[in-house]
């Protein structure tokens, strides 16, 4: 089968200013974290219409749709958009803007919504493949991990895939410009946490106390030089501090008797990211150890890194290289420093994540600001890019 581009995709008028209805309709009514109830709704009913077999509230309040291919062939895949939006107060001042206060749609997900439900309905019109496609709509994407959430709940007991795919929007990037690489592509994110114990005491006599504050102080100095020589520079690992905590604003007399530091963790590698989590806490010891103060580390694995299979990227290059073009695929993309929930599928099924360009022009915003929208420029490409995916994983028997 021929590869299917944008400019077809968008000649069919009709079909891509009802998508964009849809699209602007999610944008104007943005849900948060499992609470995606009303989109989740419009996504199935539209799969139902599509005479799809759905399933409904896997992961509290996920979609996936069933599509089988009208020749023989054993393969699955999964391909898998985000609905949440975040706790963002609206600035835009479109029409089709925010009317929650302090919810809206700032990373895309209506987005990603859209086009895969665009995708589901020109495949449902011409199933022309071997095997069977499994369609993913995943709620809470944004900092409760509804991916790992879907999981739990049977995601790949119920819909086993052989592989599983994902695209998101790059903002400031050039409309329809592909990125992606093999191997680590986005961060793990964690947080942590360290709390320095002493006694405190007067600020005139620290000899008299336990004083948590040059320990702590140390600590903090150390994170950088240590990373330069715990971790090869072929690798990547960011550790910054976020938070510290010590003491009274207006008893600068006084030491306090504990210090409480946090901050975030990002690597791209699961060796890495053990490696962090120990020297973390080995630093922290280390620099208390001298001053008879105790410490308390608290590591939280929030989003693991996402690392992209080598084999499934080649196949997202194949289908991108025929919806934008060679020229406008960049396979060795820097990683990014954000996190994504789809690392949790990546982590049970090899799979491969890309980004692409929402647009760059002047008015173009970053993800998670008021500002941000989500290009309708952006659906047929999206859309061109599932079909040709979809060929090229199951287009042959």
């Amino acid at each position: 089968m021929s590869p299917v581009l944008p400019a077809a995709i968008a000649a069919d008028r009709e079909f891509i200013q009802r998508l964009t209805d849809i699209r602007r309709d999610i944008h104007a009514h943005p849900e948060t974290a499992f609470e995606e109830t009303r989109t989740a709704g419009i996504v199935a009913a539209h799969l139902e219409r599509l005479g799809m077999q759905v399933h409904r509230g896997l992961g509290k309040t996920g979609v996936v749709g069933t599509l089988q291919g009208n020749r023989p062939g054993q393969r699955v895949i999964g391909l898998r958009a985000d609905m949440d939006a975040l706790f963002i107060e609206e600035e835009t001042g479109l029409p089709y803007a925010s009317t929650v206060p302090g919810k809206m749609h700032a990373c895309g997900h209506d987005g990603h919504t859209a086009m895969l439900m665009g995708a589901a309905e020109k495949l449902a019109q011409n199933p022309d493949f071997a095997g069977t496609v499994h369609f993913i709509f995943q709620p809470a994407e944004e900092g409760l991990g509804g991916a790992r959430v879907m999981i739990e709940d049977g995601l790949f007991d119920l819909f086993p895939c052989d592989a599983v795919y994902a695209v998101h929007n790059n903002p400031q990037r050039p409309l329809g410009q592909v990125i992606t690489r093999s191997g680590g592509f986005m961060s793990a994110g964690d947080t942590w946490e360290v709390q320095f114990h002493g006694t405190g005491g007067h600020g005139a006599m620290p000899e008299r106390s336990i004083d948590p504050t040059v320990p702590a102080g140390q600590f903090i100095a150390s994170l950088g030089s240590a990373i330069s020589r715990r971790v090869a520079g072929t690798d990547s690992a960011v550790i910054s501090v976020g938070h510290i905590a010590a003491g009274d604003y207006n008893s600068p007399n006084i030491i306090p008797p504990k210090v409480t530091i946090r901050g975030t963790a990002r690597t791209y590698t699961p060796s890495v990211r053990d490696t962090v989590e120990h020297m973390i806490d080995a630093l922290a010891q280390g620099a208390a150890a001298p001053f008879d103060v105790r410490v308390e580390t608290i590591y939280t694995r929030r989003y693991p890194p996402l690392v992209n299979s080598p084999e499934n990227v080649e196949t997202a290059l194949i289908a991108a290289s025929h919806t934008v073009g060679g020229d406008d695929v960049n396979a060795n993309a820097t990683p990014q420093g954000a996190s994504e929930d789809f690392a949790f599928m990546l982590e049970k099924v090899p799979g491969a994540y890309v980004m692409i360009g929402n647009g760059d022009g002047p008015d173009s915003a970053f993800v998670h600001t008021p500002k941000f929208n989500f290009n309708d420029a952006l659906l047929p490409i999206g859309i061109a890019y599932w079909l040709n995916l979809v060929q090229a994983e199951l287009g042959q028997n």
